[in-house]
């Protein structure tokens, strides 16, 4: 038996994945297969029956979906994730090539969203007031805008109208860090909006339940300085909802990459997935949407690890 609770928690998740990858990933090829888009008709438009049944029988796919899953399955046991159907590259190749850029998006985004976020929540409950109302109005809106939609606005306005931002593209961090940066500007503004929202009206309403409770209460009667009792009391405690909602989001931003990636012409595993679904392309969809549980599972991990850190509790259960 495992003594360590780290270790615990670590095994624990890692025992889940197994059957959650194989659900996930079974799910993913059924459906996929059922998707109206034919690949047969992208990559051959105006081809003849016999060149059909020819390139169907070429790729497995006059296979039942049963049989084509288990070929994909044990294929990908053995780090095989199959080669694109459209463009001819490997799945993993095409993963590692995509993945930076993905990376470089969703980075940025989680940092701004927990300093942003969680910065006008502690400024909003601590403050109150006009203040207060202000970043609750402004949360507001985040909560209404889609990613997509704020992403077209902010081309239109900083790369269109005024010049002063790239509209699409992307450059590297490698090739030039200044380039990078504000390449990324856009599509992180676009992509940080709601999680910042959420972040900062989680983290508000946390402090609030904290800064009500008793024993913050006692140590404001016990003459103990404001400042260790918003920060060292109150923040530190209402940590706890900002770990949970921050795990969620970042899970969430996965899904936003599809939009923005595709609005600013960025090569990332989000318009990676919506062209090869849009084209009928299995390998490359059920690579990446295998690929992105394998992440989902990864920052649950991280999210179950920092709760052991943060609550003592979580240590000895």
């Amino acid at each position: 038996m495992v003594r360590n609770p780290v270790v615990r928690v670590v095994v624990r998740r890692l025992y889940l994945a197994v059957p959650l990858l194989f659900v996930v990933s079974a799910l993913s090829f059924l459906l996929s297969s059922l998707a109206p888009t034919n690949v047969l008709d992208v990559l051959l438009p105006n081809g003849s029956p016999a060149q059909y049944v020819a390139l169907a029988h070429r790729l497995g796919l006059d296979q039942p979906v049963y049989e084509q899953y288990w070929h994909w399955l044990v294929h990908a046991l053995g780090g095989n994730l199959g080669t694109s159907y459209t463009t001819g590259q490997g799945v993993k190749a095409l993963i590692v090539q995509r993945f930076p850029v993905t990376l470089s998006l969703v980075v940025p985004t989680v940092v701004v969203m927990f300093l942003v976020g969680v910065g006008a929540g502690v400024v909003s409950a601590v403050h109150g007031g006009a203040v207060g109302r202000l970043i609750d109005s402004l949360t507001l809106v985040g909560f209404a805008l889609p990613a997509f939609w704020v992403g077209a606005v902010l081309v239109s306005f900083f790369a269109v109208k005024i010049h002063l931002l790239p509209a699409i593209g992307y450059v590297s961090l490698a090739q030039s860090p200044g380039d990078w940066a504000r390449s990324m500007v856009l599509p992180v503004v676009a992509l940080s909006l709601l999680p910042i929202a959420v972040m900062a009206r989680q983290t508000r309403e946390a402090m609030m339940d904290v800064l009500a409770s008793e024993h913050v209460r006692m140590a404001w009667a016990n003459g103990i300085p404001p400042r260790v009792i918003f920060f060292k009391l109150a923040l530190k405690n209402a940590s706890m909802r900002a770990v949970t909602v921050g795990g969620l989001q970042v899970i969430g931003l996965l899904t936003g990459t599809v939009f923005v990636e595709q609005v600013f012409s960025l090569p990332g595993l989000g318009s990676g997935l919506d062209t090869a679904a849009s084209t009928g392309d299995l390998p490359v969809t059920q690579g990446i949407v295998v690929f992105f549980t394998v992440v989902i599972v990864a920052i649950n991990l991280i999210v179950d690890l920092l709760y052991a850190v943060l609550d003592p509790r979580v240590r000895t259960s």
